[in-house]
């Protein structure tokens, strides 16, 4: 018997409920079925989500019964802790081998932990007997995020359209993501890239995934986990320059000119918008999601007022969406068409500074331009190289709806290890 059940019930009575959920997690592969259910019922009822605590009481007392343990599962990923779903669910699963709803319960949990590894291997060890759809659009879906490109490829290229209309957004977004992939392997590898698509191309993968172009590489950390990404950042003026030069060279190679820079009504957003239109030399104009030929800037665009957000995600004719602080821990709805950087929390640099926006974008716009020289450890990343990505891949960027990416990717980080 593991402590488990002990250790929530000490962080409860401090009333620290999510330092009881994280003194969960190590346990939630190797607790039994009935001690992690009673955990998550504490866990539960603290936090008042009554679905989560009757179903996890149930599977308490009859852990061997596939109904009660699919109950648990699914109250678990509802809830946001899918990684205590995972265990249940492939017990469920075990006793109930045939069932696709556990099947497809499952990846779902696994898929909200980013574990696309195991994902892709429960789906592929069920051989040729594989329906199409779902199954084997997520058996490629989770193999292309675990990083195995050829695999994904293969299995993908010979995926039936599908008949059920719901499935059709989805098939679609699948080919296209197969498609930027594969011509982003192909411009590395052109490029003489040391890792075409491998556990280290965070570029790469960043716009086969989403579509959209990673301005800059985070110098610190790169051998300790981040490989590219920022945790926290303390951000700059001179970091902000910097992205808006990669954002100018971008526009360049790709042989883009915006007429007008949109100002998107947040203080932060205003204040980069304001800047960005100095340093590229373009009138700003209000946001209107109808303009077209304008370059649409955001700081954090999960910052910004959702309702608007949404209105970012149709594609409009020429119209260009830069956003500089991309968090890759929860990405925001829509996936920005250029990101100066991934980080997980970012303060921005006039956090407490009140003077006019006007002042701060000049102070912006004046600011040094260079990249930090972080802690030496990071490849270089010159602006050559970037400008010849941008190059390669000009043809398929700003083609197609900016959907969101839940998933970090296939290049591993600390957090996501």
């Amino acid at each position: 018997m593991t402590n488990a059940i002990d250790e929530v019930r000490r962080f409860l009575k401090k009333d620290d409920l999510p330092g009881a959920v994280r003194s969960l997690r190590p346990h939630a592969g190797s607790a039994p079925i009935p001690e992690l259910a009673k955990a998550a019922r504490a866990l539960a009822d603290a936090a008042g989500f009554k679905d989560l605590a009757g179903a996890a009481g149930v599977a308490a007392e009859r852990p061997g019964e596939p109904q009660a343990l699919y109950d648990f599962g699914y109250a678990c990923v509802e809830r946001g802790v899918a990684f205590l779903a995972v265990a249940p669910l492939r017990e469920a699963l075990r006793l109930l081998p045939d069932s696709r709803p556990l099947l497809a319960e499952l990846v779902s949990a696994l898929e909200d932990e980013n574990r696309h590894t195991e994902a892709a291997a429960l789906l592929s060890g069920r051989g040729g007997a594989l329906p199409a759809w779902p199954e084997t659009y997520l058996l490629v879906h989770h193999t292309l995020l675990a990083g195995d490109l050829d695999t994904a490829e293969r299995v993908g290229h010979g995926l039936p359209a599908p008949e059920d209309p719901q499935w059709s957004g989805a098939h679609d977004r699948q080919i296209r993501r197969l498609a930027r992939t594969g011509r982003a392997r192909r411009a590395r590898s052109a490029a003489g890239h040391a890792d075409p698509l491998g556990r280290t191309d965070l570029r790469g993968w960043h716009y086969g995934l989403t579509g959209g172009l990673l301005g800059t590489l985070s110098p610190y950390g790169w051998d300790a986990g981040m490989t590219g990404r920022y945790a926290y950042l303390g951000d700059t003026h001179e970091q902000c320059r910097h992205g808006l030069a990669r954002l100018a060279l971008a526009l360049e190679a790709a042989g883009r000119r915006p007429g007008t820079v949109s100002l998107l009504p947040g203080r932060s957003d205003r204040i980069l918008g304001l800047a960005a239109a100095r340093v590229l030399e373009l009138p700003a104009v209000p946001y209107e999601p109808a303009r077209t030929d304008t370059l649409v800037v955001a700081y954090d665009l999960n910052a910004a007022d959702p309702d608007l957000v949404r209105t970012l995600h149709a594609r409009v004719d020429g119209q260009i969406l830069s956003e500089h602080a991309t968090c890759w821990t929860d990405p925001p709805a829509v996936s920005a068409d250029f990101s100066a950087l991934l980080c997980q929390f970012v303060s921005p640099p006039w956090k407490d500074d009140r003077r006019p926006e006007e002042e701060i974008a000049l102070d912006i716009a004046a600011a040094a331009a260079g990249a930090d020289e972080g802690d030496g450890a990071t490849p270089p990343d010159p602006d050559e190289d970037f400008r010849a990505f941008v190059a390669a891949v000009a043809t398929d960027w700003l083609t197609a709806p900016r959907d969101r990416v839940a998933s970090p990717g296939p290049v591993p980080s600390s957090r996501f290890a």
